[in-house]
């Protein structure tokens, strides 16, 4: 079990790497418009849900696509990893996986928001939950009992 969550938490943490750079990209080389479905929406979440299909579907910029797209994608995987943590009862594992998972979805709504109302200081957020999220799952790894390989297993 140990080393399956060391490969969860690894390929966690790689693939914020991957979307902090799709959010670079899409933050220097996409122009956001300001008026698409889900902008300035009178009611925050259904805005979120109707700007993120905008920019998953509807979006002309490659980056910002598969920067939404990963972006869900992560935010499943982060619980998942959370649930792989429970049953362990390691408390730092479960601290950190929760930790992280509430990162990276608080980074997701923060992006969602950019979505809706254009404000930088959303983006400000989204880059510091990522930071978060980033923190919680090194430390998250670092904490994880080391496997001892056995001379006859390292023999095979």
């Amino acid at each position: 079990m140990t080393r399956q969550l060391r490969q969860a938490y690894l390929t966690t943490l790689i693939t914020l790497v991957v979307q902090f750079m799709l959010g670079m990209a899409t933050n220097l080389f996409v122009q956001i418009p300001t008026n698409h479905p889900g902008a300035n929406p009178p009611e925050y979440f259904s805005g979120v849900v109707q700007s993120v299909t905008w920019a998953i579907v509807h979006s002309r910029s490659i980056w910002l696509v598969l920067h939404a797209v990963l972006g869900l994608l992560i935010v499943l995987s982060s619980f998942g990893l959370l649930f792989q943590t429970v049953p362990t009862r390691n408390r730092l594992a479960i601290t950190t996986s929760v930790v992280g998972a509430l990162a990276v979805l608080a980074a997701g709504f923060n992006g969602g928001s950019y979505l809706n109302y254009h404000q930088d200081f959303s983006s400000m957020l989204m880059a510091t939950f990522f930071a978060f999220a980033i923190t919680a799952y090194a430390v998250g790894l670092w904490g994880l009992p080391r496997q001892q390989e056995s001379r006859t297993s390292a023999a095979r």
